[in-house]
């Protein structure tokens, strides 16, 4: 599939001028479908990217008891390493490892009634003897969440309300997340093919900054497209709180990545903007011209409810894609119960 086959759309001059009429709806046509797009013009200089994605080698390059040494699974918080496989999708294991970055936050001292969900606060993991890392990490984060912030304005327009109609939800403290990821190729024979199973993504919307090694596929009515490296282009997608809150107007669209072929490994960035963890949503009130093309806000799973709290509904991914850390800090967690 073309570079071409997927919406192309530059946030020059919105980011510019905070306004762009044609932007505007250029994003929410392409975030209706196929809810994916390139997002060009928007003004992270490309060294910022290149620094990240040369600091990301340098992690996956540490030896294996260094980054076991800040695993995932000794954190409530699912913050830290993933050892290769360890993650899971349907039930079935991702060929990939990576490290989880979140809000830098201390734990909160909780009591039995309070929700689960809120023991997703707390601090990183950070590699020792690795100090570029961090700083590489920050400032990559600075300029993203910028951007992101910038986005969920420019949709809030496009679906025919006030620029700051999601800023109750997301201010002070959105709780954003970076997942750094390595997929390297599968062996001869073990390769079933799946780097990351086919998923949405639970929160407002990410962002994905994407090595020369293609992989990420997406689900449309034509069957599973590849969406190719874009050099200096960001991948936009959404997830299922927008999906709920435009009644499913706005798309979370199903996707997936593959293996890399022999010899090769892929990295990739991405970056989750999300609301608080208390925040809930309900629809809001569109338009009629794009009510009647919304499709509802809900999954056609019913064993897979989108939870109105937002913090509920990202625990319920972070559970499900890893047992190790379910088992240890989550036991007898019963969702949909607060």
């Amino acid at each position: 599939m073309s570079l071409s086959a997927l919406p192309v759309v530059d946030a020059s001059e919105f980011l510019a001028k905070g306004e762009d009429a044609s932007f505007v709806t250029a994003l929410r046509e392409a975030c209706h479908d196929p809810g994916f797009c390139y997002l060009v013009g928007h003004g992270i200089e490309r060294h910022v990217d290149a620094q990240l994605i040369e600091q990301a080698g340098e992690f996956f390059a540490l030896p294996a008891d260094a980054r076991a040494a800040i695993a995932i699974g000794r954190s409530p918080h699912f913050r830290g390493y993933t050892v290769l496989g360890d993650e899971r999708t349907l039930g079935r294991r991702d060929w990939r490892d990576q490290i989880d970055i979140g809000p830098e936050a201390p734990a909160l001292a909780l009591s039995e009634d309070d929700p689960p969900w809120l023991r997703l606060q707390g601090p990183n993991q950070w590699p020792a003897g690795l100090p570029q890392f961090r700083l590489a990490v920050s400032q990559w984060l600075r300029c993203i969440d910028s951007l992101a912030q910038a986005m969920m304005r420019a949709i809030a327009l496009g679906l025919g309300q006030t620029a700051g109609v999601f800023d109750s939800a997301i201010q002070p403290t959105p709780y954003t997340r970076l997942k750094i990821i390595r997929y390297p190729a599968q062996t001869e024979g073990e390769d079933d093919g799946q780097g990351l199973g086919l998923h949405q993504d639970s929160g407002l919307l990410t962002l994905i900054l994407q090595d020369e090694v293609g992989g990420l596929q997406v689900k449309t009515p034509a069957g599973l497209v590849d969406v190719s490296p874009m050099p200096g282009a960001y991948i936009l997608n959404l997830g299922e709180m927008l999906q709920a809150a435009s009644g499913g107007y706005l798309r979370a669209t199903p996707h997936q990545v593959t293996s890399p072929p022999s010899g090769r490994q892929r990295i990739s960035i991405a970056y989750f903007f999300n609301p608080r963890l208390d925040a809930v949503f309900t629809p809001l009130t569109l338009p009629p011209e794009l009510a009647a093309r919304a499709r509802g806000g809900q999954n056609n799973d019913p064993s897979d409810p989108v939870f109105s709290t937002f913090g509920e509904n990202t625990l319920k991914i972070r559970m499900r894609a890893h047992p190790d850390v379910s088992r240890a800090f989550y036991a007898g967690v019963e969702l949909g119960k607060h």
